[in-house]
């Protein structure tokens, strides 16, 4: 791995993954669709909030997957570094 790659952002699509990542404490940033429902991303939002990471609204499901490279509408993404 060259020492470009090692610095670059990935991302963590979903949301059982991105509550991992959280618990994990590897999330720098966490995106989620404005159409999700509440009560799917409650533990994300709480996670996030408990270890001060920021949330921002983005877009449609259907406008994060198109934009995260997958072909299905995606809730929640979790940016790592």
């Amino acid at each position: 791995m060259s020492h470009g790659q090692a610095n670059q952002k990935q991302t963590i699509i979903g949301i059982k993954q991105a509550v991992k990542a959280l618990r994990k404490g590897r999330v720098r940033e966490v995106i989620l669709a404005s159409d999700t429902d509440g009560r799917l991303i409650g533990d994300v939002l709480s996670l996030a909030e408990e270890n001060g990471i920021p949330v921002r609204y983005e877009g449609t499901r259907k406008d994060l997957g198109r934009a995260y490279g997958i072909d299905v509408g995606a809730s929640v993404i979790a940016i790592t570094e």
